[in-house]
């Protein structure tokens, strides 16, 4: 497997601002994830931040869901019992790649995409990529010399090659491109939130080969 460091997404300040529940500090809300409690008083995680209700959000962080399941912070802000289940962070996990996995999709049914190596490289040497997707089980090698063939650009290094070759249609995907635009804006975003949530299952960073979730790189 890859090695994969966490690292600080860049993210514009300039957007529209969440209180976190636990730490109760004010964050742009692509740092956060969107909880309602539903009708039958069980937590949902709102994704797509479209769901009723009143929202309550936390950092983008599996550590932090955690905290607030163990100190029942959801039933305290609702002042109301709420259904937390136990399987929280790991469906908040779940519902992100999915996300990745349909704007990705989108991106290619958009021809905004390219996978494998060669299709990859011919798009980043070309300048017509503007996010660079890499699975992290993949060879860190192979991404390097994707990497060294083209200026600064964004690297989305969050999922695995099986679900990228998900998005796509196939068994797996190691390498891939996409073209500037709203899609790429939002599969980095959605990768970032994801990073979270995805930093116990990936290991510590080895030298030369350190993910970006989105930074340029």
């Amino acid at each position: 497997m890859a090695r994969t460091a966490m690292q600080e997404p860049c993210l514009d300040d300039r957007g529209p601002h969440r209180r976190c529940l636990l730490s109760a500090t004010a964050q742009p809300s692509e740092r956060l994830v969107r909880f309602v409690v539903a009708p039958t008083g069980v937590l949902t995680p709102d994704i797509a931040e479209r769901l009723p209700g009143r929202g309550f959000w936390l950092s983008a962080d599996r550590d932090m869901v955690d905290r607030a399941c163990a100190k029942k912070a959801f039933a305290r802000a609702a002042r109301a019992n709420v259904a937390v289940p136990g399987t929280l962070a790991d469906d908040v996990e779940r519902l992100l790649v999915r996300r990745c996995q349909e704007l990705i999709g989108l991106a290619r049914r958009a021809k905004q995409a390219v996978f494998g190596f060669a299709q990859t490289r011919e798009w980043l040497e070309r300048g017509e990529a503007a996010v660079l997707l890499a699975a992290c089980d993949g060879s860190g090698d192979q991404r390097g010399k994707l990497r060294g063939g083209c200026g600064p650009i964004a690297v989305v290094d969050v999922l695995f090659a099986a679900e990228l070759g998900s998005a796509c249609g196939r068994d797996r995907v190691v390498h891939g491109a996409i073209a500037a635009g709203a899609l790429a804006q939002s599969v980095v975003r959605e990768a970032q939130r994801l990073a979270g949530f995805r930093r116990p299952r990936l290991a510590a960073p080895s030298s030369g080969d350190r993910a970006n979730f989105g930074q340029p790189s």
